[in-house]
């Protein structure tokens, strides 16, 4: 008889491999799916730093274990309040979380499709036989909601490409980019391809750029630490509660928690990053992208219209959107359609509604990361929300399981035993 898995996670970023963390922990029968680290291994380009505290870029494993500034003990770094890490340290920081942190190991293959099977649910994946699991948490990243103008839909598609599509820029030295946006990664990217011998210009709608500003030291006066406490968001009250209390904001209206999803923690540069762009990096704030042609010699023509409503024509070799995410069930093509098209979602906003253990309409089915903002708030967003994620989500794992009872042929607490390098693993119950 074929097993069927307590918990299958699809993805094996921060937030899927928190959750097996804690998964194993608690005696379930997990795998994890993916490949590990992907986002920040193959889609952001080499030289790039975290831009979030090393304190508030932990992942998530019982007890508070294997934190960031543990990896980067046992490799003689410094994991510093006020200095920023390398994207390649934290990328290095996940696998080993990966190795030690006690979940089984990371399947490194691409699912296919998730859809419902009697009590539970069919994973298949681009090799190997399906896979049966009780239930599923998807914890997909960032990487299947990229977000591109409307405009630049009708170029071919060598004239355009997404700032989470480069790994290495070198390849754009001596040529002209233009940069699309105005938050961290438009800032970052505009930064490191002047420093690799491009000539890039950031086009933006925003007036003018917002940077943060040096965070205030951990140890403050007691005033000022209450005026503007710290959180792994930011300095802030306000950012203090997206921080620590996303159960609170789950219990706001749907419209209210749209509405902060959109528009908190918007688009602004890291401090340290500032200069580097500034001396380098031409800026046309203001400016609307209102067509693109493809024109001659492989270039492109962007038409912009400035506040006051001038037309600017800007001739480029080649148009990088760093326009963000739009995270919406309908673009989750793993995703069994009509399942899809059966949960309750937020509001307008296209993504799941979800309890308080992150289990959305369809009994069984969890969401991890970028897909929760609407329904938890924005540290959802980032790495930092990866740490309420995995332990609440278990839970609501185990309360399923027990609603459910046992299903023939479950691993159940089956324990993991890794087999030789290459070959699957095998389970002993």
């Amino acid at each position: 008889m074929r097993r069927t898995d307590d918990l299958v996670v699809v993805g094996a970023g921060p937030y899927g491999l928190s959750i097996a963390a804690h998964a194993a922990a608690a005696g379930l029968g997990v795998r994890v799916l993916g490949r590990p680290m992907a986002s920040w291994r193959d889609h952001m380009p080499e030289g790039m730093y975290l831009k979030s505290e090393p304190w508030s870029s932990n992942l998530s494993a019982p007890g508070g274990r294997y934190t960031l500034a543990d990896y980067c003990a046992t490799r003689g770094l410094a994991a510093e309040h006020a200095s920023p890490l390398p994207i390649a340290t934290f990328s290095g920081y996940g696998l080993w979380f990966a190795r030690h942190a006690g979940l089984p190991e990371v399947e490194e293959t691409t699912v296919t499709e998730v859809t419902p099977q009697g009590d539970g649910f069919l994973v298949r994946t681009a090799d190997g036989p399906p896979l049966l699991a009780r239930t599923v948490a998807l914890a997909v990243g960032v990487m299947p909601f990229t977000h591109y103008p409307e405009v630049l839909r009708g170029l071919p598609p060598g004239h355009y490409s997404h700032s989470s599509g480069h790994r290495d820029l070198s390849r754009f030295a001596g040529r002209e980019v233009a940069v699309l946006g105005a938050g961290q990664a438009a800032l970052e990217t505009a930064a490191l391809l002047a420093e690799a011998g491009a000539r890039p210009c950031l086009v933006a709608r925003r007036s003018r750029l917002n940077w943060n500003t040096v965070p205030q030291p951990l140890e403050r006066p007691l005033a000022r630490a209450l005026r503007e406490p710290h959180s792994g968001l930011g300095t802030g009250w306000r950012s203090w509660v997206w921080s620590e209390l996303p159960w609170a904001v789950r219990r706001l209206p749907a419209p209210t928690r749209e509405r902060i999803a959109a528009t908190a923690l918007g688009p602004a540069g890291a401090w340290w990053l500032r200069d580097r762009f500034e001396r380098r990096v031409p800026a046309l704030m203001g400016h609307r992208l209102s067509r693109a042609v493809a024109v001659g010699g492989g270039r492109t023509r962007l038409g912009l219209t400035t506040a006051a409503g001038e037309s600017v024509v800007l001739d480029t070799a080649h148009v990088i959107a760093a326009t963000g995410f739009a995270p919406r069930l309908d673009r989750l093509e793993l995703l069994d359609a009509r399942l899809r098209a059966a949960l309750a979602t937020v509001g307008d906003s296209g993504t799941p509604e979800l309890s308080a253990g992150f289990e959305s309409s369809w009994p069984g089915l969890f969401f991890a990361g970028l897909l929760t903002a609407p329904s938890f708030g924005p540290s959802m967003r980032f790495v930092h929300g990866a740490g309420f994620t995995a332990g609440r989500l278990v839970k609501g794992v185990r309360k399923r399981l027990g609603a459910r009872g046992p299903l023939p042929g479950s691993s159940g607490a089956s324990r993991p035993v890794r087999a030789a390098a290459g070959r699957p693993e095998t389970y002993l119950r």
